[in-house]
């Protein structure tokens, strides 16, 4: 048995999330796939995956030895790499994921000009509202907006974004009184976006206590898109992350409230396994997408206080 050989379809069965999607990037048939697989389990004397006709999953023994082949692989390549020109034109697929919206507005243009000036790179990106396993997905890096948790990923920060209470004008013109500053004694007409609060009250604080506001939800749902227009239509306050409501704000569309109490700033970072597990092509990708993803939030930053962003008037 070429060991070698066979971790690498064991990664790629990972990735693939099938023996016969890996046989299709392989370039090898389904059996020699399902042969390689056996004989190296049999080789180690433990099973690596749990295979049922629907799906695959990895067991406890092949998660370790799954973190073990990509560094040993990601390793030949940067060998290889260093006695080639392939450092100056990656090549090969990027995996990504990102939450939607940011990934829609920020990430896709930044991917999309990488792969421009790359022609030689594919890239899968999967925009979805929920944190993934890089490991079990077969992702190779991540957008996360948010605190991280302890972990062995790396990462790397490129901006950050807040917390914004927006309203509509109509909303606002109708509920002047209750809005000219945060009051825990009445409940908030609210459009709970779920993906970002979760409860039934919001808290704010201005360098003292914090006020917390019990919600009347009107409308909660874990789509952003949904919830910015129920916001929009005046159905309630909404709570959004900056980037979310940018084109609003700055249209007029929706109103910022309450600029002054709003949380702390939240980090926005690209997240990634160690750095000695990179590929070439990872590597590549994250040194194009950290200064632009940081210069699109710069820009976001810089628009925070002027214009329809800053506190209406009511």
């Amino acid at each position: 048995m070429d060991k070698f050989k066979a971790m690498e379809t064991f990664v790629r069965i990972v990735e693939a999330g099938s023996l016969s999607g890996a046989a299709g990037r392989l370039g090898t048939s389904l059996a020699a796939v399902v042969r390689s697989l056996a004989a190296l389990e049999r080789s180690l004397g433990v099973r690596l995956l749990n295979r049922t006709t629907r799906r695959i999953a990895l067991t406890e023994e092949g998660r370790e030895y799954l973190e073990r082949c990509r560094r040993i692989l990601a390793e030949v390549e940067e060998a290889d790499a260093a006695l080639s020109d392939r450092r100056l034109r990656p090549s090969g697929r990027l995996a990504i994921t990102a939450p939607v919206m940011f990934g829609r507005l920020h990430v896709a243009p930044v991917l999309t000009e990488f792969l421009v000036a790359h022609p030689e790179m594919r890239a899968d990106l999967l925009l979805v509202d929920r944190v993934m396993d890089l490991l079990d997905e077969g992702l190779d890096l991540a957008v996360r907006i948010g605190a991280l948790p302890d972990s062995s990923l790396v990462a790397k920060p490129v901006g950050s974004c807040r917390r914004v209470l927006c309203a509509s004008p109509d909303f606002v013109a109708a509920h002047r009184e209750q809005l000219r500053q945060p009051d825990g004694t009445q409940p908030l007409k609210a459009v709970h976006f779920a993906g970002l609060d979760s409860g039934h009250e919001w808290a704010f604080a201005r360098g003292g206590p914090s006020v917390r506001i019990p919600l009347a939800e009107v409308f909660s749902t874990n789509h952003v898109d949904a919830a910015l227009e129920a916001c929009r239509k005046g159905l309630g306050c909404g709570r959004f992350l900056s980037y979310q409501v940018r084109e609003d704000l700055a249209a007029g569309r929706l109103l910022r409230l309450w600029p002054e109490w709003e949380p702390e700033a939240v980090p926005v970072q690209l997240v990634f396994p160690h750095s000695r597990l990179l590929s070439v092509r990872v590597r590549a990708f994250v040194d194009w997408a950290e200064p632009r993803l940081t210069a699109r939030l710069g820009d976001e930053r810089s628009q925070a206080g002027v214009g329809s962003l800053s506190t209406p008037k009511v």
